[in-house]
């Protein structure tokens, strides 16, 4: 492709783009396609002469596009907000323009300080201290890993330089809460932990994790001869949205020298609220920590930021330093390289760079309050009707509710939670999310897609209602 034929369908693409984004909400929000249906429709073979881009764009409106579900429809309320605004789809777009790689500083020396200034200014949006640095990851899943792996080496007095942790004397121990991502279990694992050193920590009425609980559990594991490792709290549960009490968690962590990580992922976002701050008030004690620009915020997937308290020690675990990726400005600069798993990484800052420079931390503040605003409206609306529960506080933008019509209890009740969940999933008129809450089904509204106003919101508690009493 030339040039020039790539400026003719950049802008066909990017129209069909913004064409996109203003009939999303005219789309079925929940794709209604059978499985396999997509792949039936596509060669079994690639072709072997070359195609028109015209039909490739064609198959993408035929094919591909009824074979979505909508994240940016403004009655998606589905697991969390994943938020592309469209000056951070433009930096995505010309960091992938660019085609540059970070390999090391030399080989993009803008894509590793843009990335040092972005994750700096994120850090002072959320409040935190001087004393974090922050590198973007690709998830929240890697971010743990490497949290993971870093509180190992500290623990193990760097094993990875003898025998790794078989030739430990004692297992490590990893705390987390019951209501911990599924990440962090799958982190724990691949981290070399092993399935019986991942202890579970008890969780209060909150659906917070219990710091009496940790501090016991801690206690006998001692006791047992195994070594206390890492702790793994969250501010903003994936449930409930629940805050684990960071303060008096770090209080027990530090007391037995343990690694904290804290995983903000959704909620991290909320922090650039300073009315928020206070739900994760002890955060400034932990090693690590990781929010997920590409939800709530807004940044195109993928950009998660994780920042560490003490760099160095990330480096000492994670570095590599070929001769061919050797530089004489190495001793001057930051080689991203070393700071996570992948050797390459993109140009990810570019897309949060624009994002903030597009919409100023004062109107991402206040598309955030809009949401806080338009849950905490429908939280009035459920508990103010019969036969509707809240089933957890609401701390942020995500409702847990269930029906509990009179009669109806145990699996019956399941039956009926998620029959109507579905009938409104089918519908394509909203999307939502069922979970297990306490052993039953509920079902999980969480607010906060860029177009979702207070219309959506009123027009989901009407399909609510009447979801539950349609046959």
């Amino acid at each position: 492709m030339t040039p020039d034929e790539f400026r003719k369908l950049g802008h066909e693409i990017v129209d069909w783009i913004a064409d996109y984004r203003a009939r999303v909400g005219d789309l079925p929000v929940m794709s209604r396609v059978a499985p396999g249906s997509i792949r039936a429709q596509l060669p079994a073979a690639p072709p072997d002469s070359p195609e028109s881009f015209d039909a490739v764009l064609r198959d993408l409106e035929t094919v591909i596009l009824p074979g979505l579900s909508h994240w940016q429809h403004p009655d998606f309320f589905g697991y969390f907000p994943s938020n592309g605004e469209l000056s951070s789809v433009l930096g995505d777009y010309l960091s992938t323009g660019l085609g540059v790689l970070g390999l090391s500083w030399q080989s993009s020396p803008a894509l590793t300080e843009l990335e040092e200034v972005t994750t700096d200014w994120v850090r002072q949006m959320v409040g935190l201290g001087a004393a974090w640095s922050g590198v973007i990851q690709d998830t929240a899943s890697s971010s743990t890993l490497v949290a993971l792996l870093c509180a190992r080496e500290r623990a193990s007095g760097f094993s990875l330089a003898r025998g790794g942790l078989q030739a430990e004397d004692a297992p490590l121990v990893v705390y987390v809460s019951s209501h911990s991502h599924s990440s962090v279990e799958k982190a724990a694992l691949l981290a070399g932990f092993g399935r019986d050193n991942i202890h579970v920590v008890a969780a209060d009425e909150r659906h917070a994790m219990q710091p009496d609980a940790l501090a016991l559990a801690i206690e006998a594991d001692l006791a047992a001869g195994r070594v206390p490792c890492a702790i793994v709290a969250t501010s903003g549960t994936t449930t409930t949205t629940a805050f684990d009490p960071l303060d008096r968690i770090a209080a027990v962590g530090r007391a037995h020298g343990l690694w904290l990580h804290v995983d903000a992922a959704m909620a991290g976002s909320a922090m650039i609220l300073p009315e928020c701050r206070d739900l994760w008030r002890g955060v400034e004690e932990a090693d690590s920590l990781v929010l997920n620009a590409h939800k709530w915020l807004g940044v195109a997937f993928d950009c998660s930021l994780y920042y560490v308290r003490d760099p160095q020690h990330l480096v000492r675990v994670m570095s590599t330093n070929p001769s061919y990726l050797q530089s004489p400005v190495d001793g001057q600069v930051r080689n991203l390289r070393d700071w996570g798993i992948p050797l390459g990484r993109r140009f990810r800052a570019l897309k949060l760079w624009c994002l903030i420079r597009e919409q100023g931390v004062e109107g991402l503040q206040r598309r955030l309050r809009r949401d806080l605003a338009n849950a905490r409206w429908l939280e009035s609306e459920v508990r103010a009707e019969a036969d509707w529960r809240v089933l957890a506080p609401v701390a942020l933008q995500t409702l847990c509710v269930r029906h509990e019509p009179a009669g109806l209890s145990g699996d019956a009740l399941d039956r009926h939670t998620l029959a109507w969940a579905e009938r409104i999933n089918c519908s394509g008129e909203a999307y939502l999310t069922p979970a297990m809450l306490d052993g039953r089904w509920m079902v999980r509204i969480s607010i906060g897609a860029l177009t979702t106003e207070r219309e959506h919101v009123a027009a989901l508690w009407r399909r609510l209602r009447a979801a539950v009493v349609s046959p």
